[in-house]
């Protein structure tokens, strides 16, 4: 498939708009999961740590799946990925509503609702680092504040809907809302060059059309039997012809005969050399997908990203999930809860994502520094959990929190100035799968934690040990890096970042 030039505008920004409420419709109740998980806690009355599990599920299984939704956005296209990732999203949530115990939510909300979220992440993101070069930032920016938004509106909608109609009605109503993606995936229409020449086909694409040339032309075994009936007929019919007349159809049928039984051969040959051919060709892109994963894990950048990406997740999701149990169980007045804390972390990841997008479009930004900085943050605040004492405390980390969470709307941009474009969509695969394994470890991890002593404040120093531990592997691994970047950029393929302090730091 060929693309043209990234226009940075035009109809991308239909595409930035389409995106934002597909991560809206997708992501705002598997984010804003807190306020369904103590209602579960309640219904099925089962431990913090194992409750934990549907909502890390919902948040981790899209991320975790992420190589096999790049190559499905890869083989299909963003738009169709999108419509039928909208179905996956609508039914899950429905599904959750009949939930008779807690394992039935781990599949219904955790891994259905999960693995769609995903395939509509990479489509968004894919789609839109198609159409923006220059303002890819600001385009990544925009579009990943909708699931933000989605955290903010959704945890006030689902406490309301609970209350008027209960946890059933809730989730039946939510599901009915995310069909709403299906109008917008019907817009993700793909950047395609139409005036591009076709690409010419390889060996094995015009062995697969000969093929089903032959395939076409060839007889069946009942029209064969035919054949060779109508043959013996005319063969009883020519013994009462003159001997003339006789040779000219017997060699007649004689040739049709050869060539039939060529034919047949030449079929056999073709679908043999078909079977292998396409074997080998099968072989063959398995072994280029792990040559060019080897070669990324080459790079020092790359290699202390999934690292760093893994540590931050499973320290630094679990605040979004358990932030309200961590209220109610330091027996906090109620009067004194003016917003949900959820809605908080939300909204100030909205402002977050905004924020560092459009700081990663300036040339004086050093886009991975900007990143390691909110890791480092980020261990802090939550090192910070365990003293806080009051609601307006909790409330000023969980904003805290919020807006460095949205660094996930330069991870893209870091992630394609490192390997390039080319390689966004195989590069970014292998990272969300580590991000989501550590979305699916971390509210468990924390909530085992509790369950053994009753307590949250040793559970947050690990999540905070954790994100300072990632922060400070990334910093190590860029920091040798520049010098040698500096003296290669000019052997640096096309697309690809150097990563050196800019002049004005």
């Amino acid at each position: 498939m060929v693309f043209r030039k990234p226009p940075d505008g035009g109809w991308g920004w239909v595409i930035v708009v389409v995106c934002f409420f597909t991560q809206f419709l997708c992501y705002g109740s598997p984010l804003a999961v807190g306020v369904l998980y103590l209602e579960w806690l309640d219904a099925f009355g089962e431990g913090k740590g194992k409750t934990a599990w549907v909502g890390s599920l919902a948040n981790g299984i899209g991320l975790l799946a992420s190589p096999v939704c790049s190559i499905c956005v890869s083989s299909f296209g963003a738009r169709a990925v999108a419509i039928f990732s909208g179905f996956m999203v609508a039914g899950g949530l429905m599904m959750s509503s009949f939930a008779p115990n807690i394992y039935f939510l781990y599949i219904s909300y955790g891994i259905v609702v999960g693995l769609g979220c995903g395939l509509l992440y990479t489509a968004t993101v894919t789609i839109t680092c198609q159409y923006f070069d220059k303002r890819r930032g600001l385009a990544l920016g925009l579009i990943s504040t909708g699931s933000s938004l989605g955290l903010f509106i959704y945890a006030a909608l689902q406490k309301e809907l609970i209350d008027l109609y209960g946890l059933d009605g809730c989730l039946l109503i939510v599901g009915a809302l995310s069909l709403n993606i299906l109008a917008c995936g019907s817009l993700m229409r793909p950047l395609e060059s139409p005036d591009s020449p076709p690409a010419e086909k390889t060996s094995v694409d015009k062995v697969l059309d000969q093929y089903f040339v032959y395939h076409g032309k060839e007889k069946t075994v009942e029209e064969n039997i035919s054949i060779l009936e109508k043959g013996y007929i005319d063969g009883k019919c020519v013994n009462n012809m003159p001997d003339s007349k006789q040779d000219s159809v017997l060699n007649k049928n004689i040739l049709i005969n050869i060539n039939e039984r060529d034919t047949y051969k030449k079929k056999v040959v073709e679908q043999t050399n078909f079977c292998k051919q396409l074997a080998k060709r099968k072989w063959q892109l398995y072994l280029n997908y792990w040559e060019e994963t080897a070669v990324l894990f080459k790079n020092k950048v790359f290699s202390a990203l999934f690292v760093a990406i893994l540590l931050f997740d499973i320290g630094g999701f679990p605040p979004s999930l358990l932030m309200e149990d961590v209220a109610r169980s330091a027996n906090m007045n109620e009067d004194d809860y003016h917003v949900p804390l959820i809605s908080i972390i939300g909204i100030m990841t909205a402002v977050g994502k905004l924020t560092l997008g459009i700081l990663a479009d300036f040339k004086w930004v050093n886009t991975l520094y900007l990143y390691v900085s909110t890791l480092l943050m980020t261990g802090v605040a939550l090192f910070a959990i365990p003293f806080a004492k009051s609601y307006l405390t909790l409330a000023m980390l969980s904003g805290i929190l919020g807006f460095l969470t949205g660094n996930w709307s330069i991870f893209p941009y870091v992630t394609t100035k490192t390997v390039g474009i080319d390689k966004l969509t195989h590069a970014y695969g292998i990272l969300m799968f580590f991000a989501g394994l550590g979305n699916s470890l971390g509210p468990p991890i924390v909530g085992w934690f509790y369950d053994w002593t009753q307590e949250y404040d040793t559970a947050f120093y690990f999540s905070g040990f954790c994100v300072l531990l990632g922060g400070f592997l990334l910093l190590l691994a860029a920091l040798p890096c520049w010098n040698a970047c500096t003296s290669q950029s000019s052997k640096l393929p096309p697309n690809t970042y150097s990563y050196k302090v800019a002049s004005t730091a």
